[in-house]
């Protein structure tokens, strides 16, 4: 048994992710947000609140597992005073539990860059070649959303323009949760996809393309600069679900940032102002990645490295014929169970490229 090294590795990352600090964080927090005139600054105080139940959240965890170390200690000091081995398979179990919660949490540590604690902004793009890349997108879109419900992420479509036959042409989704924007990142890029085409009669083999991006949904106290001149901004009547209301009201909203030719839309809140809010954060997101990619560039230029201009390389082969694997062409990280990762399971791939850059 190694509990004693479970303890050892507990107390090494109670004093790594500063649990006390954070603790002492969120009393102040809590008293703060007691005050008489806590929420006259509403935005400032929605902000403040998140940071407060983030941070309750990883001192519970850390809490909850320093309790369950020390309870299994203790058990394991009671089997041997009393010679009772019955208990040593459960207090086994738990120790092989504990030691991959704690693995987890170390893993975090590779989630230290500027906004990995996020939430995130998850979009899908398919690619030339009609209903074959709608569908290829619509398949994507389910893989992270499994994925998420998996992780315990809670998910809204926010944007999507369906196929003219099948699939979608493009979706936007927020991912609400702890880290969600640090694990996400890894998928940005060109996902490809070979199989044998349900939408041919001929049953061949054809290659389909999406582009998937991912940008951290930015709180608003985030210095992002946008000039209201430079937005051209359209309502229209939305295409989607949600009844006659939705139907006989322009409560769509279109947003087009004219310097750079981003454009976002939302349709799925029920009023203009919520759409034009919920479009802001996703211009916000798209405009701090913008930034986030040229400093990247010019770090790799100092280094001495070709940099490709933009994310649209492709990072990941997911093939389903003549044999199934699923390959990542940055970390070389591949499965033979294909059907699994396009189920969600995405885990292993998401840890083998953050350990990949940090590597680098």
């Amino acid at each position: 048994m190694n509990l004693p090294i479970c303890k050892s590795v507990s107390v090494q990352l109670w004093c790594v992710f500063d649990v006390v600090g954070k603790e002492g964080q969120a009393q102040k927090l809590e008293k703060e947000s007691g005050e008489a005139d806590f929420w006259h600054d509403q935005q400032t105080a929605q902000t403040k609140m998140r940071h407060l139940s983030a941070l309750r959240d990883e001192v519970n965890t850390w809490q909850s597992i320093n309790k369950r170390v020390n309870e299994a200690l203790e058990l394991v000091e009671m089997a041997a005073e009393e010679e009772d081995t019955s208990m040593l398979t459960d207090l086994t179990a738990e120790t092989k539990t504990l030691q991959t919660e704690l693995e987890k949490l170390e893993f975090r540590l590779l989630l230290s860059a500027p906004h990995d604690k996020n939430s995130a902004l998850l979009s899908i793009h398919a690619g030339a070649g009609g209903t074959e890349s709608q569908d290829w997108a619509e398949m994507l879109l389910r893989m992270y959303l499994r994925w998420a419900d998996t992780g315990h992420y809670d998910t809204e479509i926010l944007d999507q323009t369906t196929g003219d036959e099948a699939g979608l042409k493009s979706v936007t989704v927020s991912v609400e949760g702890q880290h969600a924007y640090g694990y996400l990142k890894s998928e940005r890029g060109v996902h490809r996809l070979v199989r044998i085409s349900p939408f041919d009669a001929g049953n061949r083999r054809h290659t389909s393309f999406a582009l998937v991006e991912v940008v951290p949904d930015l709180d608003t106290d985030i210095d992002i600069e946008i000039n209201s001149d430079d937005l051209e901004i359209d309502v229209f009547k939305s295409g989607g679900a949600g009844g006659q209301h939705v139907q006989k009201n322009s409560t769509a909203v279109r947003i087009k940032h004219k310097p750079t030719g981003i454009v976002v839309s939302c349709q799925n809140e029920r009023s203009q102002l919520q759409n034009k809010e919920t479009a802001m954060r996703v211009l916000r997101g798209r405009l701090y990645d913008i930034e986030l990619k040229k400093q990247e560039e010019e770090q790799a230029r100092l280094k001495g490295e070709h940099v490709e201009a933009g994310w649209g390389n492709q990072i990941r082969s997911y093939v389903l014929h003549p044999y199934k694997m699923v390959k990542d062409h940055r970390t070389s990280h591949e499965v033979g169970n294909a059907e699994a990762v396009l189920d969600g399971r995405l885990d292993d791939f998401i840890e083998a490229y953050l350990r990949h850059t940090i590597g680098d």
